[in-house]
């Protein structure tokens, strides 16, 4: 899964106009029209850019590109679907349906904090830093043809704010108004309580058209393609099967300097898969042309079928991207058997990476320990001194333990039952008031300590299945339900599991809002938020607070490295595995620019159809 702005500039959609090129956001002038924000340090492309650096306005357009998202946020489901509403909470949304919308300003995927505006074309931010003002463009258009105005915009952040998923809604929790001053002019002003880099989430949420939307129930479930402003928009489509998007040859926005060189393919295709082993079948057979593999065993042992020996697949690594990631499994702490740390650390314990990465894993992974892993803001060692001056403020609310070495996942003998982790694993859950009676643990009241967890696909079973053995050998009684994937999205909205397993990537600069949606005590209590273990603790909540203040990255790095030493030490996460490449295998009929953007990975809007190569594998 990726993080929200990512969501809303995946097709690297942005556009340029302002007349002071350069300038930081921490330090922008107040009262005068900028063409983009940067949260530090300056903007890498000033007011007359041609392009991205990335982009490739030289490729040619045409053809189809066909694959299975390998990310996806909000209620999108890469494994089914029942409606194309993907900014409220109800129903599953294919992935992708972004690509249908435009926002205010957009991300630059080779910068780690700047945006740029798309929609807007200039942005001014008032004295007092609370209100921003955003000039449209007046050749904005939904795909209906229909003008998209500063009412509509208004309008989108006045729906999302009452009525979008969680995430978004949290995101705008300190706007208090939307407001058009004009047909072309909008100015959105914040509480004062707003983190100052709100304005990087904020601009980057969809806009909606008001016309067709405020006739409508917004948080219901619909298949009735809405209107949008993307260069894409929604074509044929099959629920739980297909969708296609096809692109918008009318796309307002297609000569704007960073429009230019995205956007290749004429239509892109979803198919729908409800496991993984069936999309890789169709993968080899040619009815999926690009994949991403996420089971180290296929990767190793499965890549050896007539068409990558023909040569006419390519199988190959592409680094990940320079931004703070995190997988693994949540603990529900809104279930009382869970509420103690130790008994979330004994939990740890019975999984044995070393063994797992080698006897099930090819050894092509390497053990997660962080909740910002790949990033200077994972906490590593003893606290620096300027972690040190941070932990003093909390001296008396944080355990002592936090002041020593940083928590890191267990290193196990390999034998997939290391009895000192087994005996260190009783040992809390004793402490923590259960009684071992015949081998299994049970409460105060003589239930059994249960752990059910919760899975949408058979691709984990084999992992999770050692897992539950050395849990049971304990005395917990574990035990495995795979539900199908609506049911799956159900249960995790509502929090309505004991364990399941999450991966995510951030932004390369967190803020204040996205960090809520996840480790908030607000975010426990909302339906729909990535805050699966529930975690609510005051301390979390004002190292957040502290980081929407940081006023440079220097500032930052040591605040977000107290707040992973405190997630950690809370065993609030159990990190589980990562790559620090992405595993890919395609059809070789592409052509794309290398290397590949340092903050995204959007092949669908970066790639296009080389007809030679597509000829040369009988795939024109």
């Amino acid at each position: 899964m990726i993080d929200r702005r990512s969501f809303l500039s995946l097709s690297g959609s942005a556009a340029i106009a302002a007349f002071l090129p350069g300038r930081a956001f921490a330090d922008a002038p107040t009262d005068k029209p900028l063409h983009g924000l940067s949260a530090f340090g300056e903007l890498k492309y000033p007011a007359d850019f041609t392009h991205f650096d990335y982009a490739s306005p030289e490729a040619p357009k045409g053809g189809t590109f066909t694959f299975g998202p390998p990310n996806w946020v909000f209620n999108q489901s890469p494994l089914t679907f029942n409606t194309l509403n993907s900014f409220s909470n109800k129903g599953d949304a294919p992935p992708r349906m972004e690509l249908c919308f435009d926002s205010l300003m957009a991300s630059a995927l080779d910068e780690p904090d700047a945006i740029y505006g798309l929609v807007a074309e200039t942005v001014t931010i008032s004295g007092d830093r609370n209100s921003y003002v955003f000039k449209l463009r007046p050749e904005a258009r939904f795909s209906d043809g229909t003008p998209l105005t500063a009412e509509d915009a208004a309008f989108s952040y006045q729906t999302l704010k009452e009525k979008g998923h969680p995430e978004l809604l949290l995101a705008l929790t300190e706007l208090d108004e939307a407001v058009a001053e004009d047909a072309q002019t909008l100015r959105l002003t914040f509480s004062g309580k707003h983190s100052a880099r709100a304005i990087l989430d904020a601009a980057g949420m969809p806009i909606l058209s008001k016309a067709w939307y405020g006739t409508r129930d917004f948080s219901a479930s619909t298949l009735e393609p809405p209107p949008g402003s993307g260069p894409y928009k929604v074509g044929r489509f099959s629920p739980a099967q297909f969708i296609e998007y096809e692109r918008n040859k009318d796309y307002w926005a297609r000569e704007l300097p960073v429009s230019r060189g995205f956007y290749h393919f004429d239509r892109i295709r979803i198919e729908f898969y409800r496991d993984r082993q069936p999309a890789f079948e169709a993968f080899k057979k040619g009815a999926l042309d690009w994949r991403s593999e996420s089971v180290a065993k296929t990767w190793v042992t499965e890549y050896d079928f007539p068409a990558i020996r023909e040569k006419k697949v390519v199988k190959r690594t592409f680094p990940r991207e320079k931004r703070p990631s995190m997988q693994a499994w949540a603990l529900n702490q809104r279930r009382e058997r869970f509420h103690d740390p130790r008994v979330r650390e004994a939990i740890a314990l019975c999984f044995d990476f070393e063994w797992t990465n080698k006897n099930l894993f090819y050894g092509v992974y390497r053990r997660s320990q962080s909740c910002f892993g790949g990033s200077d803001f994972e906490a590593r060692g003893k606290p620096s001194p300027d972690e040190l001056a941070i932990l003093e403020r909390y001296r008396d609310r944080v355990p002592e333990a936090i002041f020593g070495e940083v928590v890191t996942m267990p290193v196990s003998d390999g034998s997939g039952r290391d009895r000192k982790l087994f005996r260190r694993a009783i040992e809390l859950m004793t402490e923590a008031g259960f009684k071992r009676d015949g081998g299994r643990f049970t409460d105060k009241d003589g239930r059994p300590f249960d752990l059910e967890i919760l899975s949408d696909t058979e691709a984990f079973t084999r992992i999770y299945n050692p897992f539950m053995q050395n849990l049971r050998a304990i005395g917990i009684n574990a035990s495995l339900r795979l539900v199908d994937p609506v049911q799956y999205q159900a249960r995790t909205l509502n929090f309505d599991f004991d364990m399941m397993g999450m991966a995510v990537s951030m932004t390369a600069t967190p803020t204040q809002d996205s960090l809520g949606t996840m480790f908030s005590s607000k975010s426990a209590g909302i339906p729909g938020t990535r805050n699966y273990p529930g975690t609510a603790d005051p301390v979390i909540d004002e190292l957040i607070q502290e980081a929407g203040k940081a006023s440079s990255r220097d500032e930052l790095v040591p605040i977000l490295q107290v707040l992973d030493r405190l997630l950690r030490l809370r065993r609030d996460w159990i990190p589980n595995w990562t790559s620090a490449n992405h595993l890919v295998a395609y059809w070789d009929r592409f052509g794309f620019k290398e290397p590949k953007p340092d903050y995204g990975f959007p092949v669908e809007t970066l790639w296009w159809v080389d007809e030679e190569k597509a000829r040369a594998i009988g795939k024109a």
